[in-house]
Parts: structure tokens; sequence; C-alpha cells
């Protein structure tokens, strides 16, 4: 409906509604000149009924004065002190206020709606508010595919999530390009291949296998002759020598991608900035040093980023965009399956160890002494390790495209340096 204070003055509506009242002029007409509909012309009839000399067109917002519970004011308020806590706090990685942040607390926490322009007007009448001196850099962050599952971004982040953590946490996530789903996230003490392959345990096994991933040139993805190995061996160039996570990839026949940069790599999607902010931010107040609590809260951010927030470059919540896909056949994700001649999961998603059997049918990995049945003298024998929880660990010996033993050994005894 047209603003009739932006195109006409008092006087001239007042003259076309003596008109209509002087019935010189059809109501019609009034309505098509002033670009009104018939319930927006009778109010102002009304109104220039009840006082001709007062009738004004006018319009004016005033929300300056605007009243709300003194106990929401008083929430606010607290609220924005916490904030300001943070922001004051150099051990932790907070540099501004976060008033959706505060909004959604306020609401989760209080059970009270408070609009955005509401507290903002209360953090910059009280103090809160911070001037950006930088201009906000323009998102230019865009899906760059078509089907879910077409490309997984895969990555890690090292911060302080917590003040009172007094050390470093990994967070490593996967997400689905398309939909902005989340498919993957943990918070870990060390990253090693490891922690990186089970990640796409998970992700293969509940979703299915993609159709590529999406990473930075870490050496856990990728080696790179001259920077990843100390003893140079001339015929080995990049991509020839293969890291364990992506030997996994090769396995299941999903093709990696790399970022040439850290810059690529950012400006193709980086979830973390949403998920890392209400991280720390959460993990302060509930004043968190444990990292099992720290995975706690990461859990219920991530379902809230998957399930209730709109994302800022699809406007879809991830979670029904992701689900709309598979529904609707738009999606690149394959069935997981185990590579003959492969016999269990155990075998893909492992670390892969060559050894050659001696003259007594024993194999030396770390000074430790391996006799696996099935093994001849000077066997190629193909180790698949795969770590438990209860610190074991079960070896599975490959020779001649045929699993002829399985043992179970202490973890610590492999001496692994913490798993690759």
């Amino acid at each position: 409906m047209a603003q009739v204070h932006t195109k006409f003055n008092d006087d001239q509506v007042k003259e076309l509604i003596t008109q209509y009242l002087k019935k010189e002029v059809e109501r019609k007409y009034i309505q098509q000149i002033l670009g009104i509909g018939k319930t927006r012309f009778f109010a102002l009839v009304k109104k220039y009924r009840e006082n001709p000399d007062k009738f004004s067109i006018k319009y004016t917002r005033n929300t300056e004065n605007k009243k709300i519970p003194k106990t929401i004011e008083k929430n606010i308020i607290k609220e924005l002190s916490i904030e300001k806590q943070f922001i004051e706090n150099k051990d932790i990685s907070i540099k501004s206020y976060n008033y959706s942040y505060i909004r959604t607390k306020l609401i989760e926490d209080y059970n009270q709606k408070v609009s955005l322009p509401t507290i903002i007007k209360r953090a910059k009448k009280n103090g809160f508010y911070l001037n950006r001196s930088k201009k906000k850099k323009i998102h230019d962050r865009e899906v760059l595919t078509d089907y879910a599952g077409q490309l997984i971004q895969h990555d890690s982040s090292h911060h302080l999530w917590s003040p009172y953590a007094k050390e470093k946490w990994y967070l490593i996530t996967s997400i689905d390009d398309y939909s902005r789903f989340m498919l993957y996230a943990i918070l870990v003490k060390k990253e090693t291949s490891w922690e990186h392959i089970l990640a796409l345990e998970s992700v293969f096994l509940n979703y299915g296998l993609p159709y590529s991933y999406y990473i930075d040139s870490h050496s856990i993805f990728r080696f790179v002759q001259g920077r990843d190995s100390v003893w140079r061996k001339h015929h080995k160039i990049t991509d020839e020598a293969d890291p364990q996570w992506r030997q996994v990839l090769d396995d299941c026949n999903v093709k990696p991608i790399f970022a040439l940069s850290p810059q690529a790599k950012g400006k193709i999607e980086r979830p973390y900035g949403w998920l890392q902010d209400h991280i720390v931010r959460t993990c302060a107040r509930e004043n968190v040093s444990d990292i099992r609590h720290g995975q706690e809260i990461l859990n219920y951010e991530r379902d809230r980023y998957n399930q209730r927030q709109v994302h800022s470059t699809t406007r879809e919540i991830p979670y029904p965009r992701f689900q709309r896909a598979l529904k609707e056949k738009q999606s690149l994700f394959r069935e997981f399956t185990i590579k003959q001649p492969f016999k269990s999961t155990k075998d893909i998603f492992c670390l892969r160890y060559d050894r050659k059997a001696d003259s007594y049918r024993k194999l030396s990995f770390n000074n430790l002494e391996l006799k696996p049945n099935g093994v001849n003298p000077r066997d190629e024998v193909n180790m698949r390790i795969y770590f438990m929880n209860n610190g074991l660990s079960e070896i599975r010996f490959w020779c001649k495209n045929n699993l002829v033993d399985v043992k179970t050994v202490k973890t610590k005894d492999l001496s692994i340096s913490s798993f690759q």
C-alpha cells in the first residue's frame, strides 16, 4: 500500500476528502489518486470527521520511549554487562557485542521475547556499543554446487574455546556445500590423521559416499614434496605419496579437491564464524574447563545451526534444505559399500602400513614383533590398524589380497605417535 504522507500534504488530502463528503467526486477516483484501498480511505475520512482542524497524515514513529517490562530491561542490561566483561578480557576471543546472541539468550533462558532494535537501543543508551572503524566486508560466499553430496567442505579450527580451559582445542567439521548442513562436528585436543579418518567414517556410514571433499593442503590431507619429507626421495613428488586420510578416500572412490590458498578455502565457506562465536560466548558463560562439557555445548549449537538458523547464503535452514534434496533425488550421495576384497569397515577406516616378513615369518613394527598366521618368509604384508576406545587396537593382516590374520594389541605398544 502506498505511503500517502510521502506523496501528499495535509491540505491536499483534506481537499479530496471534502470533495467526497460533498459528493463532488466519487470514492473510487479519490482512492486511485491517493493510491489506497477502501479500508484506508474510510479510516482517513473517520479521522477527518473527528477533528478537521487537527487532521494530519504525517507519519511519525515514536519508539524512543517505548516501555518494556522492568524485568526484561534488567536482563538486557545483565547480558550486555556480561558481554562487556568478555570483550575487555584479553584471554577471551570476543571483540564485539553480539545482540542477536543476547536476544536468543533472553528467549531461551528467561522466556522473554525482545526485538533486536530494542536491545541495540538499550545498548547504545547504556554504553554497550562499539563503533566499527572498519567497513564490514561484503559477504561474497556462494553455493557452488547443485546437489547435496556434490562437495563436502572439511576443515579444522584451532582456538581457545573457553578461557577456563587453559588450552586450545581443535574443532573438526564436515559440511555439505549445497545445503550448508553440518554433517560432523567434534572438539579434540590434538589434530591427527586418525581424528580426520573418524570424521570420514561418521559421514560415510551415516549419510553415504559423497562425490568430493574440499580441503586445504595440510599435511594430513596432502603430501607435498619438499615440505613434508625430511629425507627427500626424488622419485616421489606431490600426490604420489598419499597420506593416511587420502587413502581412505581412494578406497571409497571419493574425489579430493585441494584449495590452493587459505583465502580460496575461506571464500567458499567458513561456517565456523557463527558457530565459533556462539561456542566461545556460551563456554565463557558456563565456565567450561573440560572438553566434554565443551562438546555438549558444540552439540547444542550444531543442532541450532542445522535446524533453526536461517543460513545467510542459502536463505534456508540447512536441515530442511538437505532433506528436501535427498527426497527430490537432488543428491550425489551413494550408498556406502566395502570395496573388495576387504571384509569390514575396519579395513577401510584405519591406518595402513606395509611390512615385509623376515625369514621367521615375523613383522617388525616400531620395536614390536608380530607373527601373523598365513604369512610366509619375504611376503609383503599390509597391516590395517583400527584403534578402539578401550586402549586396544585391532590389526588386520592382508597378504596377496587375503585377510590372513587378526590380532588385538595394546595401543600403547604400537608406539604410533598420537595416531599420526
